[in-house]
């Protein structure tokens, strides 16, 4: 059975990005602090771009600038706008669920410009688009993906037969605290991490996932 409506992380699901962001941190914490960003860990993955910048600003003593950090990383990233690459099976699976008229959207902690700009450059085919911004409580909170669900006029009945597509166990525990179903994407996570923190299904990418969907 078809889900009703299907929710997309972005970078690491729809994107590798990884490029683009940490050129981004690593240059905004040069001029900002004047030395060389600490290396990125992987239990950082997903995370709010405050709470990385945090966990940056801390290696140095530096806590107190979390909020400089953030705010010239984005604009690194807006100013020095690489488009990230696409990930296989994107437009396959937007045209198929246009086709069965089943609603989906884009919930990420990135922020709502560079998803603007990344959609545009790549000729993506969303339009129900919600960013860092957007959310008093980012993931691993659930409300990400409850905002969107909620613009794309789903009811808390719906959310149960919702499935959202996540690479990153931040986002993994945002579906499920939202009763949704989190779907995995073998990005950076192994098959038994992303079932242990709670998707019900894997797939290497979303061309995989797709091909599942259209025998369904």
């Amino acid at each position: 059975m078809l889900p009703k409506g299907i929710l997309f992380d972005f970078d690491g699901v729809i994107v590798d990005s990884a490029k683009s962001h940490n050129t981004a941190w690593s240059s905004a914490f040069k001029e900002l602090f004047g030395t060389e960003i600490a290396a990125f860990p992987k239990s950082l993955s997903g995370k709010s771009p405050m709470v990385i910048a945090a966990y940056f600003c801390s290696f140095i003593g530096k806590e107190a600038q979390t909020k400089d950090l953030f705010f010239l990383k984005d604009t690194h990233l807006d100013v020095n706008f690489t488009t990230p690459k696409l990930l296989p099976g994107v437009h396959e699976c937007t045209t198929f669920l246009s086709e069965k008229s089943i609603s989906y959207g884009i919930a990420s902690n990135a922020t709502k410009q560079f998803l603007k700009n990344s959609i545009h450059h790549l000729n993506l085919n969303f339009t129900t688009v919600f960013g860092l911004e957007d959310y008093e409580k980012p993931k691993p909170a659930p409300e990400a993906y409850i905002t969107l669900a909620k613009a794309l006029d789903f009811t808390e009945n719906d959310f149960k037969n919702i499935w959202v597509f996540e690479d990153s166990l931040t986002g993994t525990t945002a579906a499920k605290l939202a009763g949704m179903i989190p779907i995995g994407i073998l990005t950076q996570y192994s098959e038994e991490q992303l079932k242990e923190a709670g998707s019900q299904m894997v797939f290497p990418t979303l061309l995989e996932a797709y091909q599942y969907l259209k025998n369904l």
